[in-house]
């Protein structure tokens, strides 16, 4: 499978990555997977603005612009975007060479650079903010319209941190540009828990970008709405995510 082969390339090569998802947890109730997307699709980490009670997502294809000079770490950052358009199901996503094409522009830094280029992007009295509440080693944000659509995401990743780190980063940053962009420290099980480090896509994740991407699931809806389909969703879901994933 197509699967299969991107994987290898992206994360055995490294022995922590590698050591990760000897060890990965695979198997989950409805209650477990549910109980997490329902944190982290809905709110926000770091609240800038808008109402953060609705489902946001993108409703468009979407393309991926690597913004640096490192070409070993455009050529990580290619790998990734594939294994994520390969594993979510109902999602369009590619990379770019077009900046103007591109939803979702990748500004890859050193690491002295980070906070400079937070300011640049936020202004200097929220990059202020977002230092001292995240302390971030890298960082995501997406702009959206009135009907909760994601038009445009930003990611700000550190190529000089070593290579965990940077897929490590990639994987999270790329995957909440995309929507479920809450932090939760409450399910021990995804990366968008800040003491969770994985270095790969994993199969809790999968099921929640999977759940979030499911045409059934819209940009805008309440946390009343989404819980009416998310049954029916969850059985396909899971059909998918076992295939994908070669999981007994």
């Amino acid at each position: 499978m197509l699967a299969d082969a991107i994987a290898p390339a992206v994360a055995v090569e490294i022995p922590a990555i590698a050591a990760r998802q000897r060890t990965e947890k695979k198997v989950f109730t409805d209650s477990e997977i549910v109980d997490g997307f329902l944190k982290t699709a809905f709110g926000a980490e770091y609240h800038l603005a808008g109402r953060v009670d609705r489902i946001r997502k993108y409703d468009s294809p979407v393309r991926v612009f690597a913004d640096g000079n490192r070409a070993d770490r455009k050529a990580q950052l290619a790998k990734v975007v594939a294994d994520i358009g390969t594993r979510i199901k109902h999602l369009d996503i590619a990379m770019t060479e077009d900046s103007e094409a591109a939803n979702v522009r990748v500004k890859m830094v050193r690491d002295h650079d980070l906070n400079r280029t937070i300011a640049t992007f936020y202004g200097r009295e929220r990059a202020k903010e977002i230092r001292s509440s995240l302390d971030p080693q890298c960082l995501s944000g997406f702009r959206k319209n009135d009907s909760y659509e994601i038009e445009h995401s930003d990611v700000i990743l550190t190529v000089d941190n070593g290579d965990f780190v940077f897929l490590d980063c990639a994987y999270e940053e790329l995957l909440q540009s995309l929507g479920p962009i809450n932090d939760t420290a409450s399910v021990p099980w995804t990366m968008f828990n800040d003491s969770v480090s994985m270095g790969f896509f994993d199969v809790y994740d999968q099921y929640l970008l999977n759940l979030l991407y499911d045409p059934r699931i819209k940009a805008g809806m309440t946390v009343q709405e989404v819980k009416a389909v998310l049954p029916d969703v969850l059985t396909d879901v899971r059909v998918w995510v076992k295939q994908v994933n070669q999981l007994e």
